[in-house]
């Protein structure tokens, strides 16, 4: 395999294929109380109700299916604070493919559960004295196993980008076309996958990086034309979102559809996921509900205008669910 092939279109169309009859092609939903909110109309891609609960499954399905037979026995390996890890587990499970997943000692309890339900090893770290990275090469070293990247390879990329292309063919067929498409942003791989897939399909939509306060990287590397990392002791709600940096294939793709970004507090967060349960009737994890919150807090014009919300994930924990919808 060739990690440092760029995603193509072509790439993101067969990826559709494979993912035929396997992944859920997920609703984009309208809700009448959020359109006359906004004062536009809002369209809500609702990942949350994907296989493993987030669009993780998608890219991690794509790259299991062109593993090499002959490598398959050995297992794969890959690291997460979650969704990719539940992502990886499902799809290594159904090619019964043996996993081993690095994932954070403080990620969601409800995540590790069922990382652990589709017989996949969890192996913990600490997140700030720790490298998963390290940890996950070392397994691969000394077992053989393949490592399944969370977001920078073409595979995990393209897996991401069949999102776009259901946006697309769904928006057609309800006779609209997205002005923006707010898409949740840590590593890159869901954005610059819808990035590539509409930059075809609906060339004039502005596609938007929505990161957490204090992990804008994405938006301040678009902005500065080269990767930039994050500020080391920031936080945030949103463990699925906590990339360092985005990758070198997921910038490269972002900046070439001239994607911007803007960020969104962790207040504004619980109040989109309060939103969610009370109004739409979703479950969103913190992550999940970025895009969502950048409608809500007004920092997108929505007012006579179509905007597509990416609602990349539902997997939270009970606890924490309760403590956003109760106190937002």
């Amino acid at each position: 395999m060739t990690a440092q092939a760029p995603p193509t279109l072509a790439g993101i169309g067969a990826a559709a294929e494979r993912l035929a009859g396997i992944a859920v092609h997920t609703p984009l939903i309208e809700n009448p109380a959020l359109n006359a909110r906004a004062g536009g109309r809002v369209l809500l891609k609702a990942e949350t109700l994907q296989r493993t609960g987030s669009f993780k499954f998608r890219g991690a399905y794509n790259f299991l299916s062109q593993v090499p037979t002959d490598a398959r026995t050995r297992g794969v390996v890959a690291y997460s604070s979650g969704n990719h890890a539940q992502g990886v587990a499902a799809a290594a499970e159904i090619f019964d493919i043996p996993a081993t997943i690095v994932m954070p000692a403080d990620a969601p309890q409800a995540k590790v559960d069922n990382t652990r339900g589709f017989g996949a090893e969890v192996v913990t770290y600490d997140r700030q004295t720790e490298s998963r990275e390290d940890i996950a090469a070392a397994i691969a070293g000394e077992s053989g196993a393949t490592l399944v990247p969370p977001f920078d390879h073409a595979w995990t990329i393209e897996g991401q980008g069949t999102v776009g292309l259901e946006i697309a063919a769904q928006c057609a067929a309800m006779d609209t076309r997205p002005d923006e498409v707010l898409v949740c942003c840590g590593g890159g791989g869901l954005t610059s996958g819808i990035a590539i897939a509409l930059a075809d399909r609906v060339p004039s939509s502005v596609i938007k990086a929505v990161e957490p306060t204090g992990f804008d990287d994405a938006s301040r590397s678009l902005i500065a034309g080269q990767r930039l990392s994050n500020e080391p002791g920031a936080a945030s709600i949103c463990d699925a979102l906590l990339s360092p940096s985005t990758g070198d294939l997921t910038f490269a793709a972002m900046f070439a559809h001239d994607v911007t970004g803007l960020s969104v507090s962790d207040d504004e967060v619980r109040a989109a996921m309060a939103y969610a349960w009370r109004t739409l009737k979703l479950v969103l994890d913190p992550g999940g509900a970025v895009a969502l919150a950048a409608i809500l807090s007004g920092k997108v014009e929505t007012k006579d205008r179509t905007i597509v919300a990416v609602l990349s994930g539902g997997n939270v924990d009970a606890a924490l669910f309760n403590a956003c919808i109760v106190d937002a």
